[in-house]
């Protein structure tokens, strides 16, 4: 009876640790799609669209450019001072918790917090900064 107690136990922990992002990331089995990721970014359209500003900053040239450095564009103090330089894991943090990545940062957003909806959107977003439509500004 122990044993089938044990296992049962075990079970229940591998299930529970394999969907959380640790285990998703452990395994590997992630693989970042972008057309899934152009799905999530429709969420985004209602503040942001790739090549122009509207109340959040174009995404156009993101990967390598400073937080807040958008010619043109009102950044909150928490934005401007931050010193981040987008890219892949900086993008990530901020995805899943913007709050508290970037305090005082004005996106009013939650955040994403399933790991493979941040992996899709980002590589969404890096085929569309490498696109002749996505000209740095």
């Amino acid at each position: 009876m122990r044993r089938a107690q044990w296992l049962l136990l075990m079970a229940a922990s591998l299930c529970a640790w394999s969907t959380s992002d640790l285990g998703r990331a452990w395994s590997q089995t992630m693989v970042a799609d972008p057309t899934r990721g152009e799905a999530v970014y429709s969420r985004c359209l209602a503040c942001h669209a790739l090549a122009y500003d509207r109340t959040g900053p174009r995404h156009c040239g993101l990967f390598g450019r400073q937080a807040g450095t958008v010619p043109g564009f009102v950044y909150s103090e928490g934005m401007k001072s931050s010193k981040i330089i987008w890219d892949e894991k900086t993008l990530n943090a901020f995805l899943q918790n913007p709050m508290q990545t970037i305090p005082g940062t004005a996106m009013g957003y939650a955040g994403i917090p399933d790991a493979q909806e941040r992996a899709d959107l980002i590589a969404y977003l890096k085929k569309e900064n490498a696109s002749p439509d996505c000209a740095k500004p």
